[in-house]
C-alpha cells in the first residue's frame, strides 16, 4: 500500500549520524569545537597506526624528530618543544631508550640533567617513519589544494595557540 501522507514542510537538518554506530549525534556536541577536535584525534591516531608504525607513537616520533634537529638538548628543553608535559616527557624518554631509539646521557654540569641522542636504530625508525608521516600528512590534506592546504595549517596552528594560551590561564 503506497503512504498517502502529505509530505510535512522543510524542518531542521537531521542530526550527523555516527560513522561507527550510525546513533544521531546531538547538535550539542557537533557544535563544541572539542568534541570536534577529538573526533579528528581519534581518528588520526587510528590512521597512524595502519599508515605510519603501529609501536611508534605520534608522541615518540615527536620526541625522535626533536632529537635529530637538536642532538645533545636536555629532557626539559626537548619536552617543551614538542609539547609535553616534563613526567610524560621522562616517560617517552624512557620507553625509546628501552627499545634502543636514544641514549640519554648525564649532563657533565649537572647530573640532573637528561641530554637525548639518537642511536643508529633510532636514525633509521626516524627516516622509515618520517617518509610514512609526510605520507599520511599529503593524504590527510589531500581534499585541500595547496593554497587552502596552507590556510588549513594556519588555522589548525592559530587554535592550537590559543587553546594553549588558555590551558595556561586556569
Amino acid at each position: 500500500m503506497a503512504d498517502e501522507t502529505t509530505p510535512s514542510a522543510p524542518g531542521p537538518a537531521a542530526a550527523p549520524v555516527g560513522a561507527a554506530s550510525g546513533t544521531a549525534i546531538p547538535h550539542a556536541l557537533t557544535a563544541a569545537p572539542g568534541y570536534q577536535v577529538r573526533r579528528l584525534y581519534q581518528a588520526y591516531l587510528a590512521v597512524w597506526v595502519r599508515a605510519v608504525d603501529p609501536t611508534l607513537t605520534g608522541p615518540q616520533f615527536a620526541v625522535l624528530t626533536a632529537v635529530d634537529a637538536a642532538p645533545g638538548r636536555d629532557q626539559r628543553s626537548m619536552a617543551s618543544a614538542v609539547a609535553l608535559d616534563t613526567s610524560t616527557m621522562a616517560d617517552v624518554a624512557r620507553r625509546l631508550e628501552t627499545r634502543g631509539l636514544i641514549v640519554r646521557r648525564a649532563d657533565a654540569a649537572d647530573g640532573r640533567r637528561k641530554l637525548l641522542f639518537l642511536t643508529a636504530e633510532g636514525e633509521r625508525t626516524l627516516h622509515a617513519a618520517h617518509e610514512r608521516a609526510r605520507r599520511l600528512d599529503e593524504r590527510l590534506l589531500a581534499p585541500y589544494e595547496a593554497e587552502r592546504r596552507t590556510e588549513v595549517m594556519q588555522l589548525l596552528t592559530s587554535l592550537a595557540d590559543h587553546w594553549e594560551g588558555l590551558a595556561g590561564e586556569f
